[in-house]
């Protein structure tokens, strides 16, 4: 049904158990240099999309003191932290429009499917930002419809030592914790247990399919090494902002964007 079997019976079962399953690698290694060598491009300036949003890190690494995206490229850097809008370039438009990706959202969504967002997430060598824990919802997002799949790739291994992502298998199951999509403080004791953290490690080009509810969180990166990610939220076609009525763009059916 899928292609090469990746997303089979078995992967199914442990991703509605566990809110996450892991796909392997779908790419070989010279398209996934490719999509390393166009972020390094977009990141200095080589290549320029005007609606693309940067960001930077915060300077102490804490969350909230993180600036404003900035609408366009303003600074030749390969530490930016965050890169929205991605599906603009052709190159990384191929890859989330991947036929396993495609049998993917055809079986959890349907024919016709939008994203939330393209975004580019970095951790660079001694940097990073810390992320707390966190449910993507629709309600926090500003959207119609609670979006239900990520798929996040590894562009570099990413590992305990450079702030990898950490989740709680099986939290999806609560449902929508808070609607403004972070955990509150006085509900942390009733969420998340240390003995059920576990630390997403996974080596360069693997994807990773997420729960959008699955409660997760990342450090920063204290190591000499950057950990680098591409996450591509997937949602029904029709969704649309809440206050605006704005639609996003879609990847799959009719209307779907060509790279």
């Amino acid at each position: 049904m899928i292609e090469n079997n990746i997303f089979n019976a078995s992967s199914r079962e442990h991703f509605e158990m566990y809110g996450f399953v892991r796909l392997g690698c779908v790419l070989k290694e010279i398209e996934l240099q490719k999509l390393k060598q166009r972020i390094n491009e977009i990141m200095l300036g080589e290549v320029k999309y005007a609606n693309m949003l940067f960001q930077l890190d915060s300077e102490n690494g804490e969350y909230g003191n993180a600036p404003a995206p900035s609408l366009g490229h303003e600074s030749r850097t390969l530490a930016y932290r965050k890169i929205m809008g991605l599906e603009q370039d052709p190159i990384f438009l191929k890859y989330m429009q991947h036929p396993v990706f495609r049998a993917i959202t055809k079986y959890y969504i349907g024919n016709e499917v939008s994203i939330y967002r393209a975004m580019f997430m970095n951790k660079p060598a001694d940097r990073g930002t810390e992320l707390p824990w966190h449910q993507d919802v629709g309600w926090g997002w500003g959207v119609d419809t609670d979006p239900t799949i990520t798929i996040w790739t590894a562009l570099d291994p990413a590992t305990v030592a450079n702030g990898c992502m950490q989740i709680i298998p099986g939290s999806h199951k609560h449902g929508v914790i808070n609607k403004h999509h972070w955990l509150p403080e006085e509900k942390a004791a009733d969420y998340v247990k240390l003995s059920e953290v576990e630390y997403l490690e996974a080596q360069s080009g693997e994807v990773i399919l997420l729960h959008n509810l699955l409660l997760h969180r990342s450090g920063t990166n204290p190591s000499k090494t950057p950990r680098r990610a591409f996450s591509i939220a997937y949602m029904e076609g029709a969704t649309k902002m809440r206050e605006t009525g704005e639609s996003f763009p879609m990847v799959f059916g009719e209307s779907a964007l060509r790279p």
